[in-house]
């Protein structure tokens, strides 16, 4: 029965996510029109899936064969590694396809906010005119914010210091003799261990701190190198026992929706568009589906995939790690990657899998509890959203979905990571107060906004370009702040 559910849900249908009919587009307004009955009608009618024409679906099954060695596998298509972009559940407009560096650093030179909003009126598929007053509002808005140094949008994904603070100060080297005593002893001590994470791990010490703290790898130092080694063996087993069923009818289609979903995991981002990289992710999110029968494949797991992936490669590049060309790296340190990356990511959808099964569960939960929450910390804005009729599940359900990936910069969600794998339950509970504390973050900004399109725009489009481990930190503290200021919480929050 779960098989032919997931088999339904990810068939290709006029009433599909993400599926409209040749004649039709979406309208910008039609969630406000038409609300869903229930969370399933709702999912069903969110764009989180290009449009693939049938010549399309005949020519990726055609490509599908028999895997190559994983040590010379052959590209994907230009075609289809060129149809990148951003698409989402609740997402109302499209990414261009990645730009070249001479186009980044020409783009970033403009205002900001005046492109941003251009692009959305010229990629969204919408037939409704935006409010011009409420568009020139919200510039007018973020044009009063603080200027903040051009960080550009593809650049420096290792670069944590966005407010343009020296890379190596006192205290952080400090921090990081702390981190290399706590990792050297015996037996790591793993409460002070996250102690000291919660505010930030230094890059030098990040990879083996995060296979640490989630249980990758064990506190005894003498037992990590065997534990390593049989761990990725055992990943690299079932790829030989799995993968060449990606082919079969039974997987075909989770299989082939994961080939769609890639080219637009951070689409403007070169590190992420490489062939190499692209089939790494292919395998590790094909095994982790086929392992994981009670939710399979669902959109929004491959950008989870994403920061582990960076976190690891930064051990073997020491800069610019966006334009690096990563089959230029030894087989073996490629295939440590891959297996560590699966096992980490693994251990993270452990703890939010009911986010992912049948109708997504852990989802609905989250997004309801997050609207009491609003409603009890700050009623101007709960108000504002039942005037305008802006449902909570209309914004909220990327953010749980995505945990907050497709708001921030990556160079953030890492950051933002290091505190929730120091954090208990830090992507599942600790994840609501976040959420809560970055809505109130955009308070002026969403009470100036006076109709629906506005809100749902502004929503879905927060302008976080230039934030880094400030901005962060100060999001990461407010949390913290509402998680204890609210500890009386129904327990549902904890779901």
């Amino acid at each position: 029965m779960a098989t032919d559910s997931r088999t339904q849900f990810w068939r290709r249908t006029a009433k599909g996510p993400g599926r409209y009919p040749k004649d039709t587009k979406p309208k910008l307004n039609s969630l406000k029109s038409k609300k869903a009955s229930s969370f399933h009608e709702f999912a069903c009618s969110t764009n989180d899936a290009w449009d693939i024409d049938d010549e399309e679906d005949e020519d990726f099954l055609r490509t599908l064969g028999p895997p190559p060695p994983l040590s010379d596998r052959h590209s994907p298509s230009t075609q289809t590694r060129n149809r990148a972009g951003d698409a989402h559940a609740g997402e109302l407009h499209r990414w261009a396809p990645p730009r070249t560096e001479a186009q980044n650093h020409q783009e970033v030179q403009e205002d900001t906010e005046h492109k941003h909003v251009s692009a959305v009126v010229l990629r969204s598929s919408s037939d409704t005119s935006l409010n011009t007053s409420s568009v020139r509002s919200m510039l007018q808005k973020q044009n009063k914010l603080p200027a903040r140094p051009i960080i550009p949008l593809v650049a420096r994904i290792s670069d944590q210091n966005a407010s343009g603070a020296p890379p190596m100060t006192v205290r952080d080297k400090s921090r990081l003799d702390k981190f290399k005593q706590l990792l050297a002893t015996a037996n790591t001590d793993l409460e002070e261990l996250r102690k000291h994470s919660w505010s930030g791990i230094p890059k030098e010490v990040r990879p083996v701190t995060w296979r640490l703290l989630s249980g990758y790898l064990p506190a005894n130092n003498d037992r990590r190198e065997l534990v390593l080694n049989r761990k990725r063996e055992e990943y690299f087993g079932f790829i030989e026992q799995y993968y060449h069923s990606r082919t079969d009818e039974h997987h075909k289609d989770t299989y082939r929706q994961i080939h769609i979903d890639i080219p637009r995991t951070n689409p403007l981002i070169p590190l992420f568009q490489q062939p190499v990289v692209q089939e790494v992710f292919e395998r590790i999110l094909f095994i982790w589906a086929i392992r994981h029968p009670a939710s399979g494949y669902v959109q929004g797991i491959n950008d989870l995939v994403t920061p582990f992936f960076v976190v690891f490669l930064s051990e073997f590049v020491t800069e610019d790690v966006e334009n690096f060309d990563v089959a230029a790296l030894p087989l073996d340190a490629r295939r440590n990657i891959e297996a560590d990356s699966f096992w980490c990511m693994s251990k993270l959808l452990d703890g939010i899998q009911d986010n992912y099964t049948f109708a997504q569960p852990g989802i609905q939960n989250k997004v309801k509890a997050l609207e009491e929450l609003v409603s009890r910390i700050d009623v101007d804005i709960h108000s504002h959203f039942k005037k305008y009729e802006v449902e909570y599940l209309q914004f909220a359900f990327r953010w749980m979905n995505n945990l907050l990936m497709r708001e921030l910069p990556l160079r953030c969600t890492i950051r933002l990571w290091d505190t929730y794998q120091a954090e208990a339950e830090g992507f599942s509970h600790f994840h609501l107060y976040v959420c809560a504390a970055f809505l109130i973050e955009w308070r002026k900004e969403i009470l100036s906004m006076v109709d629906f399109q506005g809100l749902l725009l502004l929503l879905q489009n927060v302008p976080t370009i230039h934030w880094g481990n400030e901005e962060v930190g100060l999001l990461l503290a407010e949390a913290y702040r509402l998680k204890y200021t609210f500890a009386d919480a129904p327990s549902h929050y904890k779901r």
